[in-house]
């Protein structure tokens, strides 16, 4: 009898872990998704003496986060993006005619240093690594409701290229994920990528990623929580997590149509000298 119940035991294990293997692969699928719950903001606190400067987010964020309405700066037609973070340095370049709304709201962010010290809290392998909530409370309060008009899809989500998460139609705020791998599947939901990572891929690929699919469904920080909470959140409950130290405005142009140059007037014909 011992040996029979044994052998069901392990075969419900069994059972239990395919389908929990299932859930997993079902998990890692959902696509990049960002939550609108309501954040009551909190000042950032001060440095504690003798705490290094690598330990947590600078204590610091540019005011103008707090006034969404006023970023709306056009971005040039083309921009790059250094990202320096926990793992080494990689650089975006960003071509607005493939996703207006979004190259200008992701311009505007950058710019401001928004992303700096925010941690790609969600890496799943084979599939994407998400990043865009603020290591600060007021600044999330701040873009909670700052939404983006969607954008028409030109480009397909391969691997490398950027995309705003969305929690709806016309809900793009801050959130932005890195394609792992083709996810043309994503294409049909409205993902529209806005720029691609041009150098430094081989860093993104290498983001912490033990912690997997965020909470409730899987052992990730909860979103809600880095909203509320801000950074130390994640440093105590997730410390290995990769974060960005800085990203820098390295490279933008802007074409126009192009101007015709001045006809040159002919040279004066030499006068002639009477014969």
């Amino acid at each position: 009898m011992k040996k029979i119940a044994t052998l069901i035991l392990a075969g419900m294990l069994g059972a239990a872990a395919q389908a929990s293997g299932r859930a997993s692969a079902q998990v890692a699928a959902q696509p990049p998704a960002q939550h609108h719950k309501a954040v009551t903001p909190k000042t950032a606190a001060s440095p504690k003496a003798g705490t290094p400067a690598s330990a947590g987010a600078a204590r610091s964020y540019d005011r103008a986060l707090l006034r969404p309405a006023g970023l709306n700066e056009k971005a040039p037609d083309t921009y790059q993006v250094k990202f320096a973070t926990t793992r080494g340095d990689f650089t975006v370049t960003v071509t607005r005619a493939w996703s207006p709304f979004g190259a200008d709201r992701f311009y505007n962010l950058v710019k401001h240093h928004f992303y700096d010290h925010a941690s790609f809290f969600r890496v799943l392998p084979g599939f994407v690594a998400q990043f865009g909530i603020s290591s600060y409370p007021p600044v999330s309060a701040a873009w909670i409701k700052a939404n983006i008009k969607d954008d028409a899809v030109t480009q397909s989500n391969k691997k490398g290229y950027l995309s705003f998460a969305t929690g709806g139609p016309n809900t793009r705020t801050t959130q932005v994920f890195i394609n792992l791998a083709d996810n043309a599947r994503l294409d049909a939901s409205g993902f529209s990528p806005f720029g691609r990572v041009t150098e430094g891929m081989n860093v993104v690929d290498m983001f912490y990623e033990g912690y997997g699919e965020g909470a409730p469904s899987g052992g990730g920080p909860d979103q809600d929580k880095i909203q509320n909470q801000g950074k130390p959140y994640l440093d105590k409950g997730w410390p290995k997590l990769d974060y960005i130290r800085t990203t820098t405005l390295i490279a933008a142009s802007s074409t126009g149509p192009a101007t015709p140059a001045p006809a040159k007037k002919p040279a004066p014909a030499a006068a002639k000298k009477p014969q």
